[in-house]
């Protein structure tokens, strides 16, 4: 195998997934968490498959292909570790840029942020699970706006395993059927946009606030 087709199979293993157990047996665990855990551990890398790996995933073990019982166990470790190393790295790093005032990063902004993460900041976290690459970019946010990280942990815990279970077991029921397997893509979009209607009430329910506060 050459390094752009090892690269291809990195960022679409929910394409090469049969491809890869076969290749690789249960060390697929190993890759499948590395994936889960850098998509939404490091904010440098969003483009990396979330949804479709665990909806992808289900589907395999429903034939027997992967253990679901493993998978699951692993993928909801990658995605809880994953939020909490992208939090600290924010707590670490965020605070540092803000420190000195310029034209582009204010001190501010931070204010404002931390500000929006303890009125906000649970149902964001929960929220932005089921979001791709705001997925990856909401905890280390609230890292820089130093969100409690008791309050972070028990909603990162709480997100996690919605997401994970609800993509998964999506997967284990569903992704066999003959429509949903002809149409993959078009049913990861149904059920991501399915899932992120909760957001768009929150909107708008901020707006009506908002509106009501100052009229």
């Amino acid at each position: 195998m050459d390094f752009k087709f090892l690269i291809d199979i990195f960022l679409h293993l929910d394409k090469y997934l049969g491809f890869v157990i076969d290749k690789f047996g249960v060390f697929t665990y190993i890759i499948l968490f590395l994936i889960i855990f850098a998509e939404t551990g490091f904010v440098v890398t969003p483009f990396l498959p979330g949804d479709s790996i665990l909806f992808a995933v289900g589907a395999l073990s429903a034939v027997g292909q992967l253990n679901i019982l493993t998978l699951y166990v692993v993928i909801l470790a990658a995605a809880i570790l994953g939020d909490t190393v992208n939090y600290w790295i924010g707590y670490r790093i965020g605070p540092k840029i803000f420190e000195n005032d310029n034209k582009y990063i204010k001190k501010e902004y931070l204010n404002k942020t931390k500000s929006f993460y303890e009125k906000h900041g649970g149902k964001t976290i929960i929220l932005a699970r089921f979001i791709p690459i705001i997925r990856t970019f909401a905890p280390f946010v609230a890292g820089v706006g130093i969100m409690n990280y008791r309050k972070f942990i028990i909603y990162n815990i709480f997100g996690g395993t919605l997401w994970v279970t609800l993509f998964i077991f999506l997967g284990y029921f569903f992704g066999n059927i003959k429509f949903v397997k002809d149409n993959f893509e078009l049913a990861i979009v149904a059920i991501i946009f399915i899932s992120v209607v909760p957001v768009f009430f929150e909107i708008i329910k901020t707006k009506l606030e908002k509106t009501k506060t100052s009229s």
